[in-house]
C-alpha cells in the first residue's frame, strides 16, 4: 500500500497558502491562477484552516456576501481533518468519505507539508491496481 509520503515524492510537495485575514477574493484569485481546488490558511507557519471552492459557494455565494470584502477566516474550514505522511493512500480516501472532504492537508511536526486532494488519491490507487493487474497477467501468460 502507497503511503502519502509516497505519494507527494510523485506528486511534488507544493503548497499555495493564504492568511487569514486575506480576502476571499485573493483566495480565489491564487486558487485560479495555480488551477487548484483549495488553499491551506496560514498565520504565523501555523495552519488555522483550509479555504475550498465548497467553502465559497456555501458561505460566500449563498450566503450573498461580497468576495473582495470577506476575509477568508469568516468562511473557511477550521480545524481541518489533516494527515501524517505515514498514512496509506486507502485511508486518506476512506477518511475523506467519512468526513466528506476532498483535500487533506498532510501535516508533520506542526508544519505542512503537503496537501493530497481526493483526485490525488483516486489516481495513486488506480495507477497501484493496474500495476497489479500488469504483473498478474505476466505472471498468467508465463
Amino acid at each position: 500500500m502507497k503511503t502519502i509520503q509516497e505519494l507527494l515524492d510523485e506528486k511534488g510537495r507544493q503548497v499555495w497558502s493564504i492568511g487569514s485575514m486575506r480576502s476571499v477574493y485573493d483566495a480565489l484569485a491564487l486558487m485560479a491562477e495555480k488551477n487548484i481546488g483549495a488553499v491551506t490558511v496560514v498565520d504565523d507557519e501555523r495552519l488555522v484552516g483550509i479555504f475550498s471552492e465548497r467553502d465559497f459557494t456555501r458561505e460566500v455565494v449563498l450566503q450573498e456576501r461580497a468576495a473582495k470584502d470577506t476575509p477568508v477566516r469568516d468562511v473557511m474550514t477550521g480545524r481541518p481533518v489533516c494527515v501524517a505522511p505515514e498514512q496509506t493512500v486507502e485511508g486518506c480516501l476512506a477518511l475523506m468519505t467519512e468526513k466528506r472532504v476532498r483535500h487533506l492537508p498532510v501535516v508533520e511536526h506542526d508544519k505542512v507539508v503537503g496537501l493530497v486532494s481526493i483526485g490525488d488519491a483516486v489516481k495513486a490507487v488506480i495507477s497501484e491496481q493496474q500495476f497489479t493487474i500488469e504483473q498478474l497477467e505476466q505472471y498468467i501468460s508465463g
